[in-house]
């Protein structure tokens, strides 16, 4: 009594330690592949201006624009709440949050664009403007007015727009370090990636950078923006993506869907591109796979129509929006485009909602895994990491607040970080 028993066993230590040295190998791959979720924040939407149309004062527009449209077409809780099927229990604390988000942090990530949005222009215009985004972002950091992210989207790598597009990242990297060095928010665009290849070109020239400027390897990375046919399905018959993110070595941040130029690849005509059309879900979903674990994360597209006119057209398209944003939510797409001021009010409105209306039930789930208590519904670790990462998301974005999620929960923000697989 009081010693420990044993228990019969058939197989010799020596079984075990073989099998543990056969899959050493496996072991280290799938830590170095399937590392989990960085622990950063994400944005919830990414706006993006062309380079010769930002200024000091671009954010601070945004969020102007953004207020008015608000205090002409939805002056209250209750008018934004019947334009969006908002619960009425939850309209007023959605309108009044929204209205601080605005004033606030109208803009989360900031991507100044010299592909689509900005075009061809003479070499000297777009060296110019490129020169101009680094002083002015470096500025925005050091005075406290930047968003959380910004950076630049770089033309792509094919042939025709290579150099040009080479040029313009060096110039815009080299005025960050010449002012001062790159800021921890610094995010990098690749468009219009076809062969994985591609990307690691993006790697060597950023590592190229890296060591020409005494920086840590493996300082930059880069999203990749998922607009062709070939990024998802190669001609071999393999997930391109897939792909992609092993050539990028550790770099790539997250994957962005590009709504427009992906279903024109297709050939779905102008009228019905959008971000739920199926082959939109299709490219999606396999985006979606190919990130599961790596620490890459997923980025929407956007919608085309522009919330401007007349008050029942405004509606219309901040109905359309909102409807959007809450589909990628429910899909777990946390992150979207934005292409118009007025896009601001129905995208934080839908991400404030979404998860306000599953806050307590999300706490209660959780709290209760937790204390082992059980309930009605019996969770595992893996959807306990899901409502920690559901909490965590709404804490972010301003959402919700850490003492709400406190009182729910009886967790700290460092609980919700160690159940969320957080670093």
């Amino acid at each position: 009594m009081g010693q420990q028993e044993t228990v019969a066993t058939s197989l010799a230590d020596t079984v075990r330690e073989g099998i543990g040295a056969a899959l050493a190998e496996v072991d280290a791959d799938l830590a170095r592949r399937y590392p989990g979720d960085p622990g950063t924040r994400q944005p919830v939407h990414t706006v993006y201006v062309p380079g010769d149309v930002f200024t000091a004062g671009t954010l601070r527009a945004w969020g102007d624009q953004a207020l008015a449209a608000l205090d002409e077409h939805a002056p209250d809780a209750g008018a934004l709440a019947a334009v969006l099927g908002i619960p009425a229990e939850l309209a007023a604390d959605v309108h009044d949050r929204v209205r601080a988000k605005l004033t606030r942090e109208p803009v989360e990530d900031l991507r100044i664009d010299f592909e689509d949005g900005y075009g061809p222009r003479p070499d000297a215009e777009e060296d110019e403007a490129a020169a101009r985004a680094a002083e002015l972002v470096a500025a925005a950091y050091r005075d406290g007015t930047a968003a959380p992210y910004m950076g630049i989207r770089m033309k792509c790598m094919e042939a025709a727009v290579r150099d040009r597009g080479i040029r313009t990242l060096d110039i815009f990297l080299t005025g960050l370090m010449e002012a001062g060095g790159l800021p921890d928010g610094l995010v990098l665009t690749l468009p219009k990636v076809t062969y994985a290849e591609q990307v690691t070109a993006m790697v060597r020239l950023l590592e190229a950078f890296e060591k020409a400027r005494g920086l840590e390897s493996g300082r930059i990375g880069f999203e990749i923006q998922i607009e062709t046919t070939q990024s998802i399905l190669g001609a071999d018959g393999r997930a391109t993506v897939a792909r992609m993110i092993e050539a990028a070595e550790g770099r790539a941040t997250s994957l962005h869907y590009g709504t427009f130029d992906y279903s024109a690849s297709c050939g779905v005509s102008a009228a019905h591109q959008s971000l739920d059309h199926p082959v939109a879900d299709h490219a999606k979903a396999v985006m979606q796979v190919a990130a599961a674990g790596t620490g890459v994360r997923l980025s929407d597209g956007s919608t085309n129509v522009l919330p401007v006119g007349p008050t029942a057209q405004v509606h219309d398209a901040w109905r359309l929006h909102h409807g959007l944003v809450r589909r990628s939510l429910a899909r777990a797409y946390y992150q979207g485009w934005d292409m118009h001021p007025a896009h601001l009010p129905t995208r934080y409105a839908a991400v404030y909602t979404f998860y306000r209306e599953g806050l307590e039930q999300a706490a209660a789930r959780l709290a209760a895994y937790v204390a082992k208590a059980g309930g009605d519904v019996m969770d595992e670790p893996a959807t306990a990491k899901a409502l920690s990462g559901y909490l965590l998301r709404g804490l972010d974005c301003g959402a919700v607040d850490i003492s709400e999620v406190a009182r729910l929960t009886g967790l700290t923000r460092a609980d919700l970080d160690a159940l969320a697989g957080r670093g």
